[in-house]
């Protein structure tokens, strides 16, 4: 009898195995989903002869990856990746940048305040732990003195 329940249970298992693989379609299924709920979003700002252009994939409406350049008047321009996610209507990126002809790569937080369509950049108290930086906890972080406030553009 011992021997009839081990062969039962030897054809058990390809049956288990199988049941547990169609979970997989699932997931995959849940991916590309991620990649339907992708939009492209394109800003400009100018700010006394400086400007700037912003083009993003928003992701499942919160998670954003894309390209800011900095064009500064009198400074060399910024050119980099923007990555990070919205908090409610505040979105929080890590700025990975190249200044000029410099080929070292700086990282700076920024911030931007969603006001209707616009993106208002903030300005607020950065600390450093680690080689990571990122806005102080405890510190408010002003949008009213934001050097940019990024508006809607087609995107090229």
């Amino acid at each position: 009898m011992k021997l009839r329940n081990f062969a039962w249970a030897v054809l058990a298992l390809p049956m288990a195995y199988s049941c547990t693989q169609s979970g997989n379609k699932q997931t995959d299924d849940h991916a590309s989903k991620a990649v339907i709920d992708t939009v492209k979003q394109c800003y400009t700002s100018v700010f006394e002869g400086d400007s700037a252009t912003m083009n993003v994939n928003i992701i499942d409406s919160t998670k954003v990856e894309g390209k800011l350049m900095i064009h500064y008047k009198e400074k060399p321009h910024n050119d980099g990746l923007v990555r990070g996610e919205f908090k409610g209507d505040t979105l929080f990126v890590d700025y990975t940048f190249k200044t000029g002809e410099n080929p070292t790569e700086f990282s700076n937080p920024l911030v931007f305040l969603k006001q209707g369509g616009n993106l208002k950049m903030g300005v607020g108290v950065i600390e450093t732990t680690m080689g990571r930086s990122y806005f102080a906890k405890d510190k408010p972080i002003n949008f009213e003195r934001g050097k940019f406030e990024f508006v809607p553009a087609e995107c090229k």
